[in-house]
Parts: C-alpha cells; sequence; structure tokens
C-alpha cells in the first residue's frame, strides 16, 4: 500500500482578482482546511484563471510524489524525499472550461490536482492567483493536446511538468484540427487570439491533418496566425510536427509518411522552416529533433514512443513519448532563450 501524509493544508486564498475571474468570483473564497485532500486527491473552487500552487513533499517515512492535474497534465515531476525531510516545490497552473481539448466537455470546475509517485506524502498545499505568470499557448493537433484517455499523451499535456512558478501552460491544441479547421472553427482561433497577453509565448504546430492543405493555403494559413499573435503583443513560435514512426527498409525516416508531406506534394516541415524565417519567427524544429531521436532507438526501441504496441498507432505518442518530445521542446525553449532559465526545470 503507498504510504500517504497530510501534515498541514496552508490556508488557500483568492485576495485580488485575476483578469481572467468574472466579476462576480470576487467574493468567492475556496474552502480551507485538510478535508479538501484525500489520499489521492485535491480539488480547489476556484474559477477559471492562473494559479500559482506551493507544494511540500514528505513524511516520517521516504516519500516519493508526483502531481498531476486537470485533464492529465503533468504537472510535477516525481521528487523523492528522505524520511523526516520535506521539500518545497512550485508551479503555476492554467484552470480553463473547457479543462482539455477545446472542442471537448466542460470538465470539473475549480482546479483538481491528483498526487502519484511510488509513495505519494503531501505535507502542505498553498494555491494562490497567479499575478504575473506568463503564458506558453499552444495551438496544435492530437499530438499536442490534452488527450482525455490513457493511453494517449499530447506533449503538451506534459511540458508543464518542466516548468517552475511563473511560467503556465495554456493548452489550446485540439485533435483532428487543420490549420484550415483551426481558423475556421469558433472555438478554436476565434476565442484563443483574445486572450494572448502581451509577451505570451504562442506555439503553432498543425501539420498532421493538413492533409489536403495546397501549400499557398498552408502558407496563407501559417501567416494568418503569426500575424494574429503579434497582433495582441504575444510572440509567435512554429514548430514543425513530430515525425511519424514510418521507417524504410533501411532504418530511416526519410518517406513523405514519416515526414509529413502531403498528398498534393506539400512538404509541411519544409514550409513551417521557410515562414519561420521569413517572417523572423523563432523555429524548433521538433521533425529534425524527433527523426534523430526515433531512427537512433530504431525499429523496436522507438515502439515505446508511440502507441505501436498498444493500438499499432505510429502518429499518437504514448505517456513515456509526449514526455521526452516535451522535454525536447524545453530544451529549444532554453537554447532560444525563449524563457528564463530559472522558471525551468531540467535534469
Amino acid at each position: 500500500m503507498r504510504r500517504f501524509s497530510i501534515a498541514l493544508l496552508a490556508a488557500v486564498t483568492l485576495s485580488g482578482a485575476l483578469s481572467a475571474v468574472p466579476a462576480q468570483a470576487h467574493d468567492r473564497h475556496p474552502p480551507l482546511g485538510i478535508d479538501h485532500c484525500t489520499a489521492t486527491a485535491c480539488h480547489f473552487d476556484v474559477p477559471p484563471g492562473t494559479y500559482d500552487v506551493r507544494v511540500t513533499l514528505g513524511g516520517e517515512a521516504a516519500s516519493s510524489t508526483s502531481i498531476g492535474g486537470e485533464t492529465r497534465r503533468s504537472l510535477l515531476p516525481e521528487t523523492a524525499v528522505d524520511a523526516g525531510e520535506r521539500v518545497t516545490r512550485s508551479f503555476t497552473v492554467n484552470v480553463r472550461t473547457p479543462e482539455g481539448e477545446p472542442t471537448g466537455p466542460d470538465g470539473t470546475p475549480g482546479l483538481d490536482l491528483t498526487l502519484g509517485g511510488s509513495a505519494p506524502a503531501l505535507a502542505g498545499i498553498r494555491v494562490t492567483p497567479a499575478r504575473h505568470a506568463r503564458q506558453i499557448i499552444l495551438i496544435g493537433d492530437s499530438t499536442v493536446c490534452d488527450q482525455p484517455g490513457d493511453p494517449y499523451s499530447g506533449w503538451g499535456q506534459q511540458l508543464p511538468q518542466y516548468l517552475r512558478r511563473g511560467l503556465s501552460v495554456a493548452n489550446y491544441a485540439d485533435s483532428g484540427e487543420s490549420t484550415v479547421t483551426y481558423l475556421q472553427n469558433p472555438q478554436l482561433w476565434a476565442t484563443v487570439q483574445p486572450l494572448i497577453r502581451p509577451g505570451d509565448l504562442v506555439l503553432v504546430q498543425l501539420a498532421h491533418n493538413d492533409k489536403t492543405t495546397d501549400e499557398a493555403t498552408y502558407r496563407a494559413n501559417l501567416e494568418t496566425l503569426v500575424a494574429g499573435i503579434r497582433d495582441r503583443g504575444g510572440e509567435p513560435v512554429l514548430v514543425t510536427p513530430i515525425v511519424r514512426r514510418w521507417f524504410n527498409a533501411d532504418g530511416t525516416l526519410n518517406n513523405n509518411t514519416a515526414l509529413l508531406v502531403n498528398g498534393l506534394g506539400v512538404d509541411h516541415p519544409a514550409v513551417i522552416r521557410s515562414v519561420a524565417a521569413a517572417e523572423k519567427v523563432p523555429l524548433i524544429d521538433l521533425t529534425a529533433k524527433t527523426k534523430a531521436l526515433v531512427e537512433s532507438l530504431g525499429v523496436e526501441g522507438s515502439k515505446a514512443l508511440y502507441l505501436y504496441n498498444e493500438k499499432r498507432d505510429n502518429t499518437h505518442t504514448s505517456v513515456h513519448g509526449a514526455t521526452v518530445y516535451a522535454g525536447l521542446v524545453r530544451d529549444e525553449l532554453l537554447a532560444q532563450h525563449l524563457v528564463p532559465e530559472g522558471r525551468v526545470r531540467v535534469g
């Protein structure tokens, strides 16, 4: 049986208001006390917004705790604490409706956290509105989104665990979307664009579903997204798509299926690179990085990154694969100085 201890639940306050908090919510106070955490979860009755979470981990026995939240997001990697010791960790979490994919169900109101790890021990927790958090907004498809069900996971779902307090991930990726549908659906671009604040990073990875989009339209759609992000004062970052795990006989991925060249001959990664250069937009070449990694692991070793064993799926990633790919994104955010080193977990 897993060991779990709750020594203290610190006050959860909502003094002041976030810009995303409705006016009628200003007089609401979230419940206080130990009764709002169980051995496996915590629930805080807070309105949509961005919140800083400070946790104290540890107990009488050695412990190892991870924290997830909302729609299966990884918020804090598993953290080991020696017996009798305490450590404090902080992160910032985005609370929104719908809480997962933008076209999905609303989910449960408030902030829900789940406690995991081999021996979870929560000694204290404090949740407060985030005053100066910077958003990393994600625009993408099913390889990026907050996937609702196991064994699927998008890399955007795993990215929050690599970030410290002051950086939140607002994942507006949605399954099945192309550049065409993302711009057309009022639940997507028309909803997301007004949420962009000056200084926010907006990562765009759309390609997997642009199977019938011609090159001129694809390029124009990317340019529209870049211009719209900049109109709001945000900083666009173009991301080439993760590869499909589709090997040639020689063990390479040098084929149209793996490298996202559609039936019209549109080389999506090449167009993204071209638009990034023309528009002077930072580029995360996830196609190149995932290609190199998958080829290095080989036919057998790369299966665990995707859902091949579970679903014979060579496009969508497992939790493990999404975590590895989120790490590649984290590395590029640091290498290109797009986020401060002090806001990112490494190692």
